[in-house]
């Protein structure tokens, strides 16, 4: 597995942002995560994105954090914030999201970075596992979906 970073708007980041919008619209029923992000977010020192390819050359999994301070969405000072954590169906179950995971929250540390937050949803069971079994804990909510019910907000301290 080879863990590349890339910008979010790179064509494979792109078709993965698409497969993982419509997961989200699958199982909310809502056209996908309407939180606006802009390539500039995962841009190095402030946020980075990254794509596990395999030895082929095909894009399996991605992911990325974007800096988040003290705002209006409930953030705090240090924020990293985990967005689009994504492995493709035919990948899953090979521990590629727990790679991406870890890749993230070193790149995260090494950029200052305190704390990595992360939104995901109660019908994404296995995205709750992932995390809770990283050693995030539930936070208060921040983010877009915030004062959704269906929103799980955790962190991680780095």
């Amino acid at each position: 597995m080879n863990i590349c970073q890339v910008s979010f708007d790179h064509p494979d980041a792109v078709k993965l942002n698409d497969e993982v919008q419509a997961e989200y619209h699958v199982r909310y029923g809502d056209g996908g995560d309407a939180t606006v992000l802009d390539p500039a977010d995962f841009e190095p020192p402030n946020g980075v994105y990254f794509i596990a390819y395999d030895e082929n050359d095909s894009p399996l999994a991605t992911g990325g954090w974007r800096s988040q301070d003290t705002n209006d969405e409930g953030n705090v000072d240090g924020d990293a914030e985990l967005k689009r954590m994504y492995v493709v169906q035919g990948a899953r179950g090979r521990g590629l999201a727990r790679l991406v995971l870890t890749a993230l929250e070193e790149d995260a540390r090494a950029a200052g970075r305190v704390r990595m937050v992360l939104e995901t949803g109660a019908k994404q069971p296995e995205a709750i596992a992932l995390y809770t079994s990283s050693g995030y804990e539930p936070c208060g909510k921040f983010g877009y979906y915030r004062h959704y019910e269906d929103s799980r907000c955790f962190a991680k301290a780095l």
